[in-house]
């Protein structure tokens, strides 16, 4: 499923649910005790249920729960979305911005700018104010239990404290780990750029001690031949405006921060890109003092109508203000048929709009688009200006490529529209891919018109991993790689974007791409056999390499087409099994839910169950052969870490499809018994590598998908299944 048609289909929103506790505990309050134990800190924890904190650690003690963790102010400010998430239905919004310690216009602004939060958590649930109370007896029964069956599970490993959250930041931010290895003859790709693995999204220029791109990550990029970096963007925050007062407060202060920035990465020979998504919607309220300037209506919210000359103009003033004060910046990309609210076009209710209404949509995004070089141009003649096709439809993009000036760059998705078949279904790539192997149709026609157009192209990829697992920092599938790259070699683009938020990792498949960008193109199987040589030795690279073989192989009989947004291939065995129908639609990343028919998309759930229990299947042999690997080459470890956690969020997707298959067909409660099992089994297997590894289940935008302590609530809830099966 596209992310574009997932945004614009409201039946695929999660339905309100009254917050109420999960059966596996004996009340709200133990659960939000669990829940938050390794995301936020006891003090604030008792200021949200109104006692003192020791009333919470005697909780924590009565539920077995290891010695709580003192999280720093760093790991705060990173895991917010991951504590939203978690207590989503569980609390009201006001005890959620408590329990953060943000004020309520700190938390709107991050739901509706941080990646349209507000869409992937759904609608929000009525949750009562949580409040202490003394555990009754069945509680202090139940909370013994739980106890016992944790010790039961997890025996010394419960109380080891692993790897802490965000450690990954500390290590890869360490500057003089990676010498910058220089450039071969010969560039071949001028342009290769991604996000931070671990940057904030929302408004990261005004937290510059949270920084998105410390010098030790800028020396691993250059390493795996990266040269540039990119951040969003919202303009009402970097410029002052004169028809807008209410713009650009504290403006100059992330400007400056930004200046900073592109300078500390020019020493690393990087550029830092801008992603501009412009004109964001805005409030009713907002309008009230200027009634002419309101364009078309979505979901309460108005676009700043950009047929109107003065929103443009304010656009291209903005732009001119932030590349004048920072003149060194590399450029800006846009998209302009977005995910965001923006033009009236953006969103099929154009007709709401007495201007735009009577427009046809290429006339509304080329003008929006010169109104971006527009601004650019004003303050520099070198900074990149690169048009991005990101859903636009066909006939705008044979208006609107052939119209680009020569001096930007035309950008698109490699893989999307190849045609597939699966399983012994047919589909169509509409979504970032790494299982299909691109470029496609769309990309290799719309860059045709880009070149008659004189304007180079550029690949929109993804090297390191996608929404088909975006669980680990990788997806150790180095072979599809380098056939990508040696395609995109001899389809003559200039650059690639190697990453969404998602993807930036300084990864073995980011150094495959690396033998690419240079000189004469190698093999896919000499440039993966290199990388694996260089980076595990002469004894474990071959290893490595065949397992990536075998990994390669396996993930080409990924089902897509699948509803990849929803799917619970991100949470893994994380998700809870439901014994009966919840109701509950699925929403996007964060909450698969048990909606197994939404997760399907246009497959049949017994060919998506078989075909995830097929990959899994065959990507097993590989784990084998990585685990040889890693008893030679330390280094390896993480390798290992990472392809087991995509073989067990494989193998825990085709488990819970196959018992709701059971579930709702009225199939054989043994054989229910037998995956509930299983799913213990994943869990317990994941929770071991999640604790020492905290870059699994962490992506940029979404932050951790699960903690350990999820995995051990998994099997809280397996344990009650088993139970309520067995009795039934």
């Amino acid at each position: 499923m596209r992310r574009r048609t997932f945004l614009l289909t409201p039946a695929l929103l999660a339905q309100s649910r009254a917050g109420e506790a999960e059966p596996h505990f004996p009340d709200r309050l133990h659960q939000f005790v669990w829940r938050n134990w390794e995301l936020a800190n006891i003090e604030r924890m008792a200021a949200v249920a109104g006692c003192a904190p020791a009333r919470l650690l005697e909780i924590g003690r009565a539920l077995g729960l290891p010695e709580k963790p003192r999280l720093t102010a760093d790991q705060l400010r990173r895991i917010y979305i991951t504590v939203i998430r978690q207590n989503w239905a569980l609390l009201p919004n006001g005890q959620i911005t408590e329990l953060l310690g943000w004020t309520p216009e700190q938390f709107t602004f991050t739901l509706k700018e941080d990646d349209f939060l507000d869409v992937k958590l759904g609608a929000k649930p009525s949750c009562e104010p949580l409040r202490y109370a003394e555990p009754t007896p069945e509680a202090r029964r139940r909370a013994a239990q739980i106890r016992s069956t944790v010790r039961e599970a997890f025996g010394k490993e419960w109380n080891e404290p692993g790897e802490s959250p965000f450690a990954f930041v500390e290590r890869m931010s360490a500057p003089g780990a990676v010498a910058p290895p220089a450039e071969p003859a010969g560039v071949r790709w001028d342009l290769r750029h991604v996000y931070s693995y671990f940057a904030l999204y929302g408004d990261p220029l005004v937290e510059p001690e949270i920084d998105p791109f410390p010098d030790g990550y800028l020396e691993r990029l250059r390493a795996v031949g990266i040269n540039g970096v990119w951040m969003q963007a919202v303009l009402r925050t970097l410029a002052p405006a004169p028809q807008f007062p209410e713009f650009g407060a504290r403006g100059e202060e992330r400007l400056a921060n930004l200046r900073n920035l592109v300078a500390r990465a020019a020493r690393h020979g990087m550029r830092v890109f801008l992603y501009i998504n412009e004109p964001r919607s805005m409030p009713p309220e907002f309008f009230a003092r200027r009634p002419g300037m309101r364009g078309a209506e979505y979901r309460g919210h108005y676009a700043m109508c950009t047929s109107i000359p003065e929103v443009r103009e304010w656009i291209s003033g903005s732009l001119a203000h932030v590349f004048r004060a920072v003149p060194e910046l590399g450029g800006v990309f846009s998209i302009t048929m977005s995910e965001n609210f923006t033009h009236c076009h953006s969103r099929p209710r154009a007709e709401t709009c007495p201007r735009c209404s009577r427009r046809a949509n290429w006339q509304v995004v080329g003008e929006l688009l010169e109104a971006i070089r527009t601004g650019v141009r004003a303050s520099s003649r070198t900074a990149e200006v690169i048009a991005w096709d990101w859903g636009w439809p066909g006939e705008m993009a044979r208006r609107v490529i052939p119209r680009l000036p020569r001096d930007t760059r035309f950008q698109s998705v490699s893989e999307w529209s190849i045609p597939i078949e699966r399983g012994g279904v047919k589909s169509t790539v509409g979504e970032y891919s790494i299982s299909v192997v691109g470029p496609g149709p769309r990309a290799t026609a719309h860059w045709e018109l880009a070149r008659k157009a004189g304007v180079r192209t550029l690949a929109k990829t993804q090297f390191n991993n996608t929404w088909e697992i975006s669980a680990v920092p990788y997806i150790p599938v180095g072979y599809l790689v380098a056939r990508h790259c040696a395609n995109l070699r001899q389809a003559g683009v200039s650059g690639v974007q190697a990453s969404w938020t998602l993807g930036g990792y300084p990864s073995p498949n980011l150094e495959i791409a690396r033998e690419f960008y240079f000189g004469k193109a190698p093999t896919p199987e000499d440039a993966v056999a290199a990388v694996a040589r260089r980076r595990y030795g002469e004894e474990a690279g071959p290893l490595v390499a065949g397992a990536w073989k075998i990994f390669s192989r396996a993930f080409e009989m990924y089902p897509y087409g699948i509803a990849i947004y929803t799917i619970p291939t991100q949470h893994g065995p994380a998700n809870l099994l439901r014994e009966t129908p919840s109701g509950v639609k699925g929403s996007m990343i964060l909450f698969p839910q048990d909606d197994y028919r939404g997760w399907c998309g246009h497959y049949p759930p017994e060919v998506v169950r078989d075909q995830f229990a097929r990959m899994a299947s065959a990507w097993e042999p590989g784990l084998a052969v990585l685990g040889k690997a890693a008893a030679l080459s330390p280094a390896a470890a993480e390798e290992l870490a990472v392809a087991e956690t995509c073989w067990i969020h494989f193998k825990s997707t085709a488990n819970q499809l196959a018992f709701y298959l059971l579930r709702d067909g009225g199939g054989s409660r043994e054989a229910m018994r037998a995956i509930v099992w299983d799913e213990m089994a994943l869990a317990r297997r994941q929770f071991s590598i999640a604790r020492r590894h905290s870059v699994i289940a962490f992506e940029a935008s979404n932050h951790y998908y699960y903690r350990p302590l999820d995995l051990a609530e998994k099997i809280l809830n397996c344990r009650r299944l088993l139970g309520r099966l067995a009795s039934a």
